[in-house]
């Protein structure tokens, strides 16, 4: 009888044993966070920064392929090698404001949530020294002279309501801008150190895939006459 209890005992302790390990499985499955770094300086639908902080010195991310970032800039106008993305905490790229700038350049507007502050990322051709750097604009420009000031191997400027962080790069330079009374001069700085080109995850979220079939070289047209000057025979009978 004592073996028989025994046994019922046992028996029931196997059957609870999975019940209750299963709590403990459910809870380790669900730590994984999904879609990781598949944005550039962060989501605009977080505001937070995911990228991760080391782009510009030696991140492990995989390399954007060369050949996927020129056709996707080039089907929007933009040089592959002025794409730029950067993080700053709190701020998120507003993926409808990415686009070409002037001829071949580009831009992007950085917001946070929380503040209701952004800053705008432009990169184009040209160069910013010394001598010039009074004369240049900052952002779209405006009336006030501009105030230069060396800070590493950028300039911060300002003209009126208006301040940036300038990086001059071969044959072109990155331009950080923001509202001088609602962003501080930190952020833009913290910013700037971190613009670096991007890699596979934030240039799938970045820019939309290049259209299928994008055309190459000319069109070959089927109604063109093999001889002469090439342009259809419009000629008319003497009546007109």
């Amino acid at each position: 009888m004592i073996r028989a209890l025994r046994a019922q005992r046992v028996l029931r302790a196997v059957r609870v044993l999975p019940l209750l390990l299963l709590p403990l499985l459910l809870v380790s499955c669900g730590t994984e966070e999904a879609g990781a770094g598949a944005g550039a300086g962060g989501t605009a639908d977080t505001g937070t920064d995911t990228a991760g902080a080391d782009k510009g010195t030696g991140s492990s991310a995989d390399a954007a392929d060369p050949a996927e970032l020129a056709a996707r800039a080039g089907a929007l106008g933009i040089a592959p090698e002025f794409v730029y993305v950067t993080e700053a905490p709190g701020f998120a790229v507003a993926q409808q404001s990415v686009g070409v700038f002037g001829g071949d350049g580009f831009h992007a507007a950085y917001f946070s949530k929380k503040t209701h502050a952004q800053f705008e990322l432009f990169v184009d051709r040209g160069t910013l020294t010394a001598e010039n750097c009074a004369k240049t604009q900052v952002g779209q420009g405006s009336a006030e002279s501009v105030a230069c000031e060396r800070d590493g191997d950028a300039w911060y400027r300002k003209a009126g309501g208006q301040h940036e962080y300038a990086l001059p790069r071969d044959g072109h330079v990155i331009r950080l801008v923001g509202d001088a009374n609602r962003l501080d001069r930190a952020v833009l700085r913290e910013a700037a150190e971190a613009t670096h080109h991007p890699d596979a995850a934030e240039l799938t979220s970045l820019l939309p895939p290049a259209p299928e079939g994008t055309a190459t070289e000319p069109v070959e047209r089927g109604d063109l006459p093999p001889v002469g000057d090439g342009a259809p025979n419009n000629e008319v009978g003497a009546s007109g």
